[in-house]
């Protein structure tokens, strides 16, 4: 139901909008929907089920569907602020992002190559034009053509990979995969150059080290909303369906995939964090700063394990809020003329718009790990996992990584509470127009931060009861 509701609704806005454009109309059409869409995933009760042999419906499909959801939801009270003072036409974004939205949620339930493939290019189809949707913009033209090119790439090595696969496997099923590999005791060359490929494919998706060189610009040139759109939910559907696939095809036991994702995920916090460090545009530090996180996501993932997915879990939680709330205030403070982008438009910020600043303030903190946030509590867990399984290099690099991480972050903040005084300053600051939804959405976020940071408890045994029958492979 939740898919098919996002399919009718879609189809809906399709039908609204060649009858009257209207934005509130469109808006309130796509509030609803994903409104309707996480009631229906309530009702499933963590109950288990398959589609076969394309879907299966357990803990961890219903647990990334509902964060997806409501994610979206979140970019879209974000968007409506922003959309309203441009001159473009407005309503089409609402259909693209929902169809992104599907894109991403048919990912998470897949356990078949041709599933994954069909919401891998739903969701790529719509973010081509999502990013590219501000046509009056270069930049906005350009992060589009550079992502429709690189994420045709992508898709071709994926392909090639899966054909690969199924070309010494004979299926195309993860648990059938996973049957293969238990009959022999070491991949072929054949299956292991496969795997190879689709990680090329699925580390470009996730904008991982050596595969993460369209990120910055596409950050800098996509529309606010669709920038954190694309941190989020983009990133989290793909790291869904990595999880699912590597834990269905017992892929964890094989110590070269290990070593490649060990190397990436070092090279990711690594390089990601130290871009970020000379960064004067806001969208392309929080860019580089996503890479490393991904790479912190990563050292969970090698677990490999039930501690392991749990921290992947509740750190993609506090990511997907830290994220929307660090792009929403660069939504909420973005004008006609240009984006919010440079830590200049942020000087003196506190002073002039205290509660903004406090809500960004909060958000970097988490990004930072500093305690009383959902940031500090997502690095515990990981950290506890990495230790775990005595993953002792990986840990070290996360340390050591938080620490250069947090420069950055107090860089910003720093700019917020500096004090501006010349005329000229002030008149380059930008006149925004005021939302309630955006405001509403920046308020509950901020409140979502402080209360998984201060009591976490609650989210964990969620994420424990929600996932019980999918960890029962580990």
């Amino acid at each position: 139901m939740p898919l098919l509701i996002l399919v009718g609704a879609a189809t809906l806005n399709m039908l609204v909008v060649a009858v009257k454009r209207n934005h509130k109309v469109i808006f309130g059409i796509t509030i609803v929907a994903h409104l309707v869409a996480v009631f229906t995933l309530l009702q499933l009760n963590g109950s288990s089920y398959q589609i076969p042999p394309f879907f299966v419906m357990d803990g961890w499909g219903i647990f990334n569907l509902g964060l997806i959801l409501l994610t979206s939801l979140f970019v879209t009270l974000l968007s409506y602020a922003y959309f309203e003072q441009r001159e473009e036409r407005k309503e089409e974004y609402y259909l693209l992002l929902i169809l992104a939205t599907l894109g991403a949620c048919v990912l998470v339930i897949s356990q078949h190559f041709m599933a994954l493939f069909l919401g891998l290019e739903i969701l790529s189809v719509a973010l081509y034009s999502l990013i590219a949707y501000l046509r009056t913009r270069e930049r906005s033209d350009e992060a589009g053509i550079k992502y429709l090119i690189l994420a045709a790439l992508s898709s071709a090595f994926l392909l090639f990979g899966m054909a690969l696969v199924y070309a010494v496997t004979g299926t195309m099923s993860f648990p059938e995969i996973g049957v293969y590999l238990q009959s022999v005791s070491e991949l072929p060359l054949l299956l292991l150059t496969g795997f190879g490929l689709m990680i090329v494919g699925i580390g470009f998706k996730l904008g991982i080290v050596p595969f993460h060189m369209w990120a910055p610009d596409v950050y800098e040139g996509a529309p606010a909303p669709v920038t954190a759109f694309i941190a989020t939910v983009s990133k989290g559907g793909m790291m869904g369906l990595l999880i699912r696939f590597f834990s269905q095809a017992d892929a964890y036991r094989y110590a070269n995939l290990m070593l490649i994702f060990t190397i990436i995920a070092i090279a990711s916090m690594l390089a990601g964090n130290l871009l970020a460090l000379r960064q004067k545009n806001i969208k392309r530090l929080l860019a580089y700063s996503s890479i490393a996180h991904l790479g912190y996501i990563l050292v969970a993932f090698l677990a490999g394990n039930r501690l392991g997915v749990e921290a992947v879990s509740f750190y993609l939680v506090a990511y997907f809020i830290t994220s929307l709330g660090a792009f929403g205030v660069v939504a909420l403070l973005s004008d006609t003329e240009r984006d919010a982008d440079q830590l200049e438009d942020y000087r003196g910020l506190f002073w002039r718009r205290p509660a903004t600043a406090a809500v960004f303030t909060a958000m970097l903190l988490s990004l930072a790990g500093i305690p009383l946030t959902a940031g500090f509590v997502g690095k515990f867990y990981i950290l506890a996992s990495g230790v775990n399984t005595q993953q002792w290099l990986l840990v070290l690099m996360l340390v050591l990584n938080s620490v250069i991480g947090l420069y950055y972050y107090i860089k910003v903040i720093a700019a917020m509470f500096a004090q501006t005084k010349s005329v000229q300053e002030r008149r380059k600051v930008l006149h925004p127009a005021l939302s309630f939804a955006s405001g509403g959405a920046m308020a509950i976020l901020g409140l979502l931060l402080i209360w998984i940071g201060v009591y976490p408890t609650s989210l964990v045994q969620l994420i424990r009861g929600l996932l019980a029958t999918f960890m029962t492979t580990f």
